[in-house]
C-alpha cells in the first residue's frame, strides 16, 4: 500500500468488522461508541497533516468504519499541487491499482453464474493467447554468451493465473515500444490484449508470481464472458447496486471540480490516465476513479460476505475463496 499511497495521495484506512450492513458516510458523533479512542483518531489527522507538510502528497482522505458506521472521515491538505483549494472528503481520485479488486470481484460474479471457469485456459475465452510463447535465456556453458529464445508454454495460463498474477505476464520486458503505442485511451481493451498476446511471456504460467498486466487481461475475459464492455458490466452489476455514485473510468464535466491533481511522480497526467476524458480502453488493472466513501462501500460489501444494503453481489463462499 505504501506505493499506492504515494501515487494516489489518498489513504483508505478500513477497520471493519463482519456482519455490518449499510452505513452513513457522515461520521458518527461518538466514535467511542464504536470502540475507538477519539484521541488516537486525532493522531491520524496529525499524521495526515505531517505528510502534507513534508510534501509527500498534496492531500489525503482517510476513512475508518466499524459495524457499518463511519467513525472517522477526514480530508487534509489540498486538491491540487498549487495548494490553493482545500481538499474535501468527497474528492475524486484516480485509484490506479485499487481497480484490481473490483475487476476480480466482477470475474468471480461470472464464475458463480457458470459463465467463467477458473481452471479453464485463458485461450478458451481469448484465442489469441493459445500460441503465446515464453521468453527464455540460455547461457552457453563454454563461451558464457546469453542466448535469447522462445519456448512453448508448459501448460496454458488459466483464468485463476490472471487473478493471482501467475500468468507469466509482467509490466516490464517485452516490446515496450509496442506497449506504448497501443496503451492509449482511444484503443479498445480487445485491441490491447490482442497485441499483448503477440509478445512472449516472461515466465512459464504458474511458476512465478509477478505483478503484471494480468488483471487487464482478466478485464477482457470479463467482457467476453459477459458479452458486455467492462465499463457497462461494472456499472450495472457493481457500482449502481452498491451505490458507488462517483466510480467509473472517467470523470464527467459536472464532477471535475472534485478531481484531485495527479501526484507529482506522474509528471502531470499521462495521456492514458487523463481521466478527464472518456476512454475506450477500460483498464481493469488500473483505470478507475473513485472516492473514499465509494470504495468503502465496495470493501464493506466484501466484509459483509458479498452483500450490502440487502443487495447480494456474490456469495459468502466466493468472498472466502
Amino acid at each position: 500500500m505504501n506505493r499506492l499511497n504515494r501515487f494516489l495521495a489518498t489513504v483508505l484506512m478500513l477497520c471493519l468488522t463482519s456482519g455490518a450492513r449499510a452505513f452513513d458516510v457522515v461520521p458518527v458523533d461518538d466514535p467511542q461508541a464504536l470502540g475507538f479512542s477519539p484521541s488516537r483518531l486525532e493522531r491520524i489527522a496529525r499524521w495526515q497533516q505531517s505528510q502534507v507538510d513534508a510534501g509527500a502528497f498534496s492531500g489525503t482522505v482517510a476513512a475508518i468504519a466499524r459495524n457499518g458506521k463511519v467513525a472517522y472521515l477526514r480530508a487534509v491538505g489540498f486538491s491540487e499541487r498549487a495548494k490553493t483549494i482545500p481538499l474535501q472528503p468527497d474528492a475524486i481520485f484516480w485509484i490506479a491499482s485499487m481497480t484490481k479488486p473490483v475487476t476480480s470481484a466482477a470475474a468471480m460474479m461470472l464464475v458463480e453464474e457458470g459463465k467463467l471457469d477458473l481452471a479453464a485456459p485463458v485461450y478458451q475465452y481469448l484465442p489469441e493467447f493459445k500460441d503465446t510463447m515464453v521468453a527464455v535465456e540460455r547461457k552457453d556453458p563454454v563461451t558464457g554468451a546469453i542466448e535469447h529464445a522462445r519456448e512453448p508454454q508448459k501448460r496454458p495460463m488459466t483464468v485463476e493465473d490472471l487473478l493471482r498474477h501467475t500468468a507469466g505476464l509482467t509490466h516490464d520486458g517485452g516490446d515496450i515500444k509496442l506497449i506504448d503505442r497501443i496503451w492509449r485511451r482511444n484503443t479498445t481493451l480487445a485491441e490491447f490484449v490482442a497485441a499483448l498476446a503477440q509478445l512472449p511471456l516472461a515466465y512459464q504460467p504458474g511458476e512465478v508470481w509477478a505483478y503484471s498486466w494480468a488483471v487487464d487481461v482478466l478485464g477482457r475475459v470479463v467482457e467476453v464472458a459477459s458479452s458486455q464492455p467492462l465499463d457497462q458490466f461494472l456499472d450495472s452489476r457493481l457500482f449502481k447496486p452498491l451505490g458507488m455514485v462517483d466510480t467509473g473510468f472517467w470523470v464527467p464535466p459536472e464532477k471535475l471540480a472534485r478531481l484531485i491533481d495527479p501526484p507529482v511522480g506522474f509528471r502531470g497526467r499521462p495521456p492514458m490516465w487523463d481521466v478527464t476524458q472518456p476512454t475506450t480502453l477500460f483498464s481493469g488493472g488500473g483505470g478507475l476513479v473513485s472516492t473514499a466513501a465509494d470504495y468503502l462501500r465496495f470493501c464493506q460489501m466484501l466484509l459483509n460476505g458479498g452483500e450490502l444494503d440487502g443487495v447480494r453481489i456474490v456469495k459468502a463462499a466466493t468472498v472466502r475463496r
